[in-house]
């Protein structure tokens, strides 16, 4: 959708029609030439809700993601403070936090999040991806998203977690309707079914996970909120259950996201493809390349402590900022051609956030799932190809594709007998 006819000062960045077919890149590269730091009036979906700061360059979104002192997170952490979930909630998990408690609560979390402790996992990872590709056998077409990524994405971040099998797709069913709440796929009842629905669910079938852990304590991560202690003292019930929604659905949405955007990414570049499947070394490559210009969210929120200029504009104290990665992560003034897909690159990126406190937690598993999940897919079917129309999410926060529809097995590319395909 070109944008060039709209002033930026009347543009409202988080209108829906600007999100249909995914972010609006062309808006967002002339706010960075132009506007770099933007206002919003207003949600007009959402009129009780105060306008925000739009953040989207490079060194501007570093710079805010390292303040904490300046820009907290501890009054909401998207776009819209209470209009989804109330605050109050938000708060309850560690992103929604500053430090201290922030630093506490994370680190009983980080020591098994370690590269180290992650690549512990590699030969149960490849074993849910390999099981899951193995279900497509004998098929011609499949949607990548449903039959492929939702799968293999929830079984892993689940396990980690001591959700049973039988429960992953109501997990999963749960995770899309609240990051998607604005998608009437993703959620067709509308955004007052999270509060009425979804996190009544979440907080019942909690409960009892919960209990079973004070009961009979076991190596998963629901036993390590259970049984936690910060500054001395358990954590209420409502803190567990946002700490559980949050490693739930940052582990269901995040990979999914990034892998099928990157696998349509490999297929409408066919010289890309081809030299990951010439040199399986490069699937690292994919990887980062696919986390820069796919990052699985979309934006996340501070809010200013005090008054602050940033990028020439005043910002006031208790104004929202908003720093959008799928701005950042195309900063022309950080990558070169950045709306190309080049496997080759070697320049940071902001995907997992920008530094600072609230850095991914995920970063190891992330990587590790999607270099699995790519080399598994591409080996099997290195001549995919696309057989329907995608889909994108209509949602200004999870970046994802709600469709992917693929042939299996199409025309040979160049490289498909290569060390990969072998």
């Amino acid at each position: 959708m070109s944008t060039d006819p709209i002033a930026l000062d009347e543009v409202l960045v988080a209108d829906r029609e600007l999100w249909q077919d995914g972010p609006p890149h062309e808006l967002f590269a002339r706010l960075r030439g132009q506007c770099p730091v933007h206002w919003t009036s207003e949600l007009t979906e959402y009129p009780e809700e105060a306008g925000f700061w739009s953040v989207t360059t490079f060194d501007d979104v570093q710079a805010v993601s390292r303040d904490w002192r300046t820009y907290s997170s501890a009054h909401g952490i998207t776009g819209v403070t209470n209009a989804v979930m109330p605050v109050e909630l938000i708060s309850a998990m560690f992103i929604g936090m500053d430090p201290p408690k922030h630093d506490r609560l994370k680190a009983l979390f980080q020591r098994g999040f370690t590269p180290k402790r992650i690549a512990e996992h590699e030969d149960r990872i490849r074993a849910i991806a390999v099981d899951v590709l193995d279900r497509l056998e004998g098929r011609e077409t499949c949607d990548l998203v449903s039959d492929v990524a939702q799968p293999i994405v929830s079984r892993v971040i689940h396990s980690f977690m001591g959700i049973p099998p039988s429960e992953d797709a109501d997990w999963a069913r749960l995770m899309n309707s609240i990051l998607g709440a604005g998608d009437p796929e993703l959620n067709p009842h509308g955004v007052a079914s999270v509060m009425e629905r979804d996190v009544p669910e979440i907080f019942e079938r909690c409960s009892r996970l919960i209990a079973e852990r004070r009961e009979q304590p076991t190596n998963d991560l629901t036993s390590v909120l259970v049984h936690a202690e910060v500054d001395g003292e358990r954590l209420e019930e409502h803190e567990i259950v946002m700490g559980f929604f949050l490693l739930v659905a940052a582990g269901n949405d995040s990979t999914k996201a990034t892998y099928c955007s990157g696998m349509r990414a490999l297929i409408e570049n066919p010289d890309q493809r081809a030299m990951v499947l010439d040199d399986p070394a490069l699937v690292a490559g994919a990887v980062e390349e696919s986390l820069r210009m796919f990052p699985a969210f979309a934006h996340f929120r501070r809010t200013a402590t005090r008054d602050v200029e940033l990028g020439g504009q005043p910002i006031r104290a208790g104004d929202k900022v908003v720093m959008w990665y799928v701005s950042s992560n195309r900063d022309e003034a950080h990558f070169e051609d950045p709306d190309r897909f080049d496997i080759t690159r070697t320049t940071e990126h902001q995907a997992f956030g920008a530094g600072g406190r609230h850095f991914c937690l995920g970063v190891a598993l992330a990587r590790l799932e999607l270099q699995i999940m790519f080399q598994e897919t591409l080996a099997r079917y290195p001549a995919m190809e696309l057989a329907g129309e995608p889909r994108h999410a209509a949602t200004q926060f999870a970046n994802q594709l709600t469709k992917l529809p693929v042939r299996l097995r199409g025309a040979e590319p160049p490289g498909a007998r290569g060390p990969m395909a072998a």
